[in-house]
């Protein structure tokens, strides 16, 4: 991984040796390299930074003003590592706030009593969440792309924060569960944050007994917690929604056709009209057309 510059000198460079050294039968192998990401450059004001443009930016001053992990967080999630980034097109304000809102769930949770980690007990709905954001970021992570997994991570934040405010509360083992698998995963991209956040939460230790996030075991996904309950169908007539149906990922195209003809905005909005054909996509659209 590094900078497209770098392919006619390091990696060049790296791969003259490499078949020199198999001719010598010091190795077996040929090429240095099996896979290969060209990472995107920072830019400014749509040019590379010089000092004969005047548009370079002093990383030293942007993190001393902002703090390391809400610049490495902003460079993060601006793009996937491939593309460019223009700094003056981001804005490290959103990630200090962002990384407030994580240290704030962290200090709630562990605020609200000793850890209780009976996950299986916790509000269902939020284990969903993390259950799913912990898939979503695992994949996200093994392909590159970082910028989606922050993305997701943030979702999990929102998540959590509305089961603290309105929902089973801060106390609730399903809320720490989100708390301690956001920081082992936020702790790729913002370490400092995860780490103060794992102390907080009093996090277990992990394999060599150290109770460090860096230490700490990878979350695993519940396959049981991924399975769709139910999906929203949107019921439209003539092209205009008219109601919304909650139905089982696995309902039949007759089913569905069924409770949408008597949904009751469906009704409505016949009012007495024929149908003239119905079009239905399990399990998320039914679109029917009056006469």
């Amino acid at each position: 991984m590094g900078g497209v510059e770098h392919a006619i000198l390091h990696l060049l460079y790296a791969r003259f040796f490499t078949k020199v050294m198999q001719d010598l039968g010091l190795i077996e192998f040929g090429e240095p390299f099996t896979r290969l990401i060209n990472q995107g450059q920072v830019i400014n004001q749509g040019k590379a930074m010089s000092k004969s443009l005047g548009n370079g930016v002093d990383l030293g001053k942007q993190i001393g003003l902002y703090g390391v992990d809400a610049i490495r967080l902003t460079m993060i999630f601006a793009s996937p590592p491939q593309d460019d980034i223009d700094w003056a097109d981001v804005n490290p304000d959103a990630m200090v706030k962002f990384l407030g809102r994580v240290w704030r769930v962290a200090a709630e949770v562990a605020a609200a009593g000793p850890a209780n980690r009976d996950f299986g007990a916790g509000d269902r709905d939020l284990r969903r969440v993390t259950h799913r954001v912990v898939e979503e970021v695992t994949r996200q992570v093994e392909n590159y792309h970082l910028n989606v997994a922050v993305a997701r991570l943030m979702e999990l934040v929102s998540a959590t924060r509305k089961a603290i405010d309105s929902g089973p509360g801060a106390a609730d083992p399903a809320v720490r569960e989100a708390a301690e698998a956001l920081a082992v995963m936020l702790s790729l991209f913002a370490p400092y944050t995860a780490e103060e956040s794992w102390e907080v939460l009093d996090g277990p230790a992990g394999p060599e007994g150290i109770a460090s996030v860096a230490r700490a075991a990878w979350p695993a996904a519940d396959p049981a917690l991924l399975v769709q309950e139910s999906v929203t169908c949107v019921v439209q007539v003539n092209g205009k929604v008219r109601d919304r149906l909650e139905v089982s990922p696995n309902i039949t195209e007759a089913q569905l056709r069924e409770l949408a003809e008597t949904a009751p905005g469906v009704t409505r909005a016949l009012a007495g009209q024929e149908i003239k054909r119905v079009v239905v996509r399990p399990p998320k659209l039914v679109n029917i057309v009056a006469a």
